[in-house]
């Protein structure tokens, strides 16, 4: 018990560092995602092939490649971020890359009828998106969104590679100092609590939008 209150200073931390990525994470890429679903839905074909691509490669390439790229590949054209905000730039590019697709897919499962309903109702078209369509996709697309949420917790593991002082890499250096399992035991044991916290919160969510049904 002395040792665990000894390291746990270090592991609460690296426990904040990777709740700052985190929720910075979504508060960015969120929004983000749900502006480039509904541009996806333009019939300007430049911007859609443009945004394409950009989901091609955020998808197609491993976080891990991304966040190597934005610190030490950007840095040879003379793009220079520090740690943090690399590794928050990369999360946010690669996160709406995956939630324009979640969003998209849920405003394509909108009836065409309640687009001309708006319509008739003379609302605006910030009013038919705010008012009528995205209460309804996001009761669609919650569930995939929570898959992503703890996709994310687990994810921001990822810092490690730009030297960031998160969670696991506290626990590895206390393991390696210590020649103990315990720290990552203990690292383990923060992650799953994180991800139970989220799980419930992401269910009461979906409970509270059933009134959609």
């Amino acid at each position: 018990m002395d040792y665990i209150l000894e390291i746990m200073p270090a592991l609460l931390d690296g426990a904040l560092m990777t709740l700052k990525v985190f929720i910075f994470t979504l508060l960015g890429s969120i929004p983000l995602g749900i502006i480039i679903a509904f541009a996806l839905q333009t019939n300007f074909k430049p911007l859609t092939f443009l945004i394409n691509i950009y989901i091609w490669l955020m998808r197609g390439t491993p976080l891990l490649l991304q966040l190597i790229f934005v610190f030490y590949g950007l840095p040879l054209i003379g793009v220079v971020f520090e740690r943090y905000d690399a590794a928050l730039f990369a999360f946010i590019l690669n996160y709406a890359a995956y939630f324009a697709e979640i969003f998209r897919g849920g405003i394509q499962s909108i009836p065409e009828g309640q687009y001309e309903a708006a319509k008739v109702l003379r609302l605006t078209s910030f009013q038919t998106v705010t008012r009528i369509i995205l209460p309804q996709v996001v009761k669609v697309v919650l569930p995939s969104i929570g898959n992503e949420v703890i996709n994310l917790v687990k994810d921001t593991s990822l810092i490690y590679v730009l030297g960031l002082g998160d969670l696991l890499r506290a626990g590895k250096i206390a393991m390696s100092r210590d020649v103990s399992l315990l720290p990552l035991v203990l690292v383990g044991i923060i992650y799953l609590l994180l991800t139970a916290v989220l799980t419930l919160a992401s269910k009461k969510l979906e409970k509270h939008y059933q009134y959609y049904k």
